[in-house]
Formats: structure tokens, sequence, C-alpha cells
């Protein structure tokens, strides 16, 4: 994520046509994330088979973030220790690393505001924007 950002992304020379079945082992929110994301990166032609292990592992990220929000909404954001004391609830710190994995790879991903905006998204031919005539 460090470093000089590429003026260009061209789409990919084998992307998918058809979206893909998300994996067995995503829990039921990460599934329903892939579900609403692999679509839109299908129809941009951005997604290959090469970046299927990314986007898991954003929708997982995802499903883990929702999880733990579960958890502090239940348990609340502290919890007693042993002596009766209040601390921070684990689940927080679980939420919030999820919650900046999701991010980055959402960023990877070209699924954020700021990353379309940096990137310039080269098309395949020029027939692709007949729809500017």
């Amino acid at each position: 994520m460090r470093g000089r950002k590429p003026n260009e992304i061209a789409a990919g020379s084998s992307p998918i046509g058809t979206v893909p079945r998300p994996p067995a082992w995503l829990s039921a929110d990460a599934k329903r994330e892939w579900k609403r994301v692999a679509p839109i990166l299908v129809e941009r032609g951005h997604l290959e088979d090469a970046d299927l292990s990314i986007l898991a592992n954003c929708c997982d990220a995802f499903g883990t973030m929702v999880a733990m929000a579960r958890k502090i909404e239940t348990e609340g954001a502290t919890i007693p220790n042993a002596r009766g004391e209040l601390k921070r609830n684990p689940a927080t710190g679980i939420k919030n690393e999820a919650a900046i994995r999701h991010k980055q790879l959402c960023a990877e991903l070209g699924l954020t505001p700021v990353s379309r905006a940096r990137s310039n998204f080269k098309v395949a031919n020029d027939d692709d924007l007949s729809f500017l005539d």
C-alpha cells in the first residue's frame, strides 16, 4: 500500500465473465458481501482468477467485522474482568483490525471512491466508449 500508485490500471487479460460462487468456508455475512461485490467487479471486467483470494479475504474481513459488531452490541464495548473492573471488550480490537483489513482490500480491488479516483481504468478498446458519442 506504500509507495507510488500506478497512474493506470489496465483491465485484466483474462477477466472472469460470470460471477463465481463464494467459497464454502466463508461465513454467511461474508458470502452476502461476496454476492454484493463480485458482480460489480465482473461487470467492470476487473476480476480474474488470480484476484479471487483477495476478494475472499476482503469478504472474510467484512464477515468478521459484522460478527464482532454483533458481539459488541450484545456484550457492550466494555466487559468486567475477574476483579469486576471494566475493561475493553476484545471484540472491539478484532472489529477494528477487520475494518482496516477490509478497507485495504477494498482499495486493492478498486471498490472505494478514493481508489477509483486515483486510478484511470483503461478500457479494452475504443468500442467500449461508444456511450460517449
